[in-house]
């Protein structure tokens, strides 16, 4: 970016940890600089001792491609305009391996870092899974893409055809945020901006509306042109939208400050991810005045996206609930599976369990319910002393037991299982 370049290709393999390669069209580095571009502290950013008051690039310090090269292997590709061919070279632990090479190439600079942390075990292994070292380059190289909009940037995996991020130079600040985060976040944008002199500074950004609310909040703030965080603007912005959306939700939020450089600290952070300002809280705070102005215009009416049945179509209410259902339980089937506890009798005309069972009367049953009938149709002085009917029962099973008792079967043996004097053999 710093080399005034309108495409930026970036190639991954492995989530970073076999090659990442960035190739521009910029300017390009001269021949001559090229034994001495890995080495620490060495930059084209800054020419005198002032320029550090009053930091306008992105690279400054000299230490990205010097660290790099003490981990990993890199190969600088480069040509500037007046240049005849390219030129290519190689390093190691910040010194040049051999004479940069003639090649061919086109105008701008290609790097290409190959087996990160080759020679330092323990941080390779802290690394996570290759597919999440992608996801966070993804993020950072789309937040540049949607900030610098008149530049094309596509990142993709080395051998696929088709990149997963990908902007045009000719876009909008629009169009980038609806090829990265999608068509419903960027409808509901409105675009935001103020700048006040007595602070010296700009802003400008697109925030979404009151109709437009997502369980986790999206919050691009750059200083300067450079990707930082700042809790405290978060929370001011939050606090304005608490209002607005429902509670646990939050918005998709856009900033871009420009402050003049001698009032911004950038070495505040080893990644440059914080920084510092003057008058902080006062900027704070015209942000989210002018943030909560823009809401409160927003919010006079709400949008709400419905589907029309077509022309003389007929149906009901109660069929468009029911297939409406259908359809959002079978689209929430396919993500995950709906267990029997969680389901809601919808329709009272659905088929209950009372469906299988017979009832009392029915006519088909048999012989035993009849005898139950007949047993509860007997006259009511059965029932006067329970105990005297009980011990009745009692003793005509006694009496039944000692008569089958005496039966002789065939053979010879009684039901208890005793010879009959009959039968007995002689001794």
């Amino acid at each position: 970016l710093d080399a005034k370049s309108t495409s930026i290709q970036v190639v991954v393999k492995e989530g970073g940890l076999k090659l990442i390669q960035v190739q521009d069209n910029g300017c390009g580095i001269r021949k001559e600089d090229l034994d001495i571009v890995c080495e620490r502290f060495t930059t084209s950013k800054l020419q005198k001792f002032e320029d550090l008051a009053s930091i306008a690039t992105y690279g400054f310090r000299g230490e990205a491609l010097a660290s790099i090269s003490h981990v990993a292997h890199v190969t600088v590709t480069t040509k500037t305009a007046d240049a005849k061919c390219a030129y290519r070279a190689t390093y190691s632990d910040g010194k040049i391996k051999a004479p940069p090479k003639p090649c061919a190439g086109n105008q701008g600079t290609q790097i290409t870092v190959e087996d990160l942390f080759y020679n330092v075990n323990t941080r390779r292994k802290a690394l996570k899974n290759p597919n999440e070292e992608y996801a966070k380059i993804l993020e950072v190289v789309s937040r540049y893409a949607i900030h610098n909009s008149g530049i094309s940037f596509s990142v993709k995996k080395q051998g696929d055809t088709v990149s997963d991020v990908r902007t045009l130079s000719n876009a909008s600040t629009v169009d980038n945020i609806r090829s990265v985060f999608g068509n419903a976040v960027s409808r509901e944008l409105i675009e935001v901006g103020c700048e006040d002199a007595s602070l010296a500074f700009k802003m400008k950004g697109y925030i979404t509306n009151a109709n437009y609310s997502v369980k986790k909040c999206t919050f691009l703030l750059f200083i300067n042109h450079r990707l930082v965080e700042s809790a405290a603007l978060r929370k001011a912005i939050e606090t304005v939208y608490a209002a607005y959306l429902p509670k646990s939700t939050h918005p998709f939020l856009y900033l871009s400050l420009e402050i003049a450089p001698q009032n911004v600290d950038v070495n505040v952070h080893p990644t440059k991810h914080e920084v510092h300002f003057l008058h902080e809280d006062s900027i704070l705070e015209r942000v989210q005045q002018h943030v909560e102005s823009k809401l409160l215009g927003s919010n006079s009416s709400r949008m709400y996206f419905t589907q029309t049945l077509l022309p003389g179509a007929d149906c009901s209410s109660s069929e468009v609930v029911k297939a409406s259902a259908n359809s959002s339980a079978a689209t929430k089937g396919t993500s995950d599976k709906i267990y029997a506890h969680q389901m809601v009798r919808t329709d009272s005309r659905e088929q209950k369990l009372d469906a299988f069972l017979q009832p009392v009367n029915n006519p088909l049953s048999t012989g035993p319910t009849e005898v139950t009938a007949e047993a509860n149709a007997r006259p009511a002085e059965d029932a006067v002393r329970p105990q005297d009917a009980e011990m009745e029962d009692i003793s005509d099973l006694v009496e039944m037991a000692d008569v089958q008792g005496d039966t002789v079967m065939p053979g010879g043996l009684s039901e208890g299982g005793r010879l009959s004097p009959e039968k007995a053999p002689p001794r």
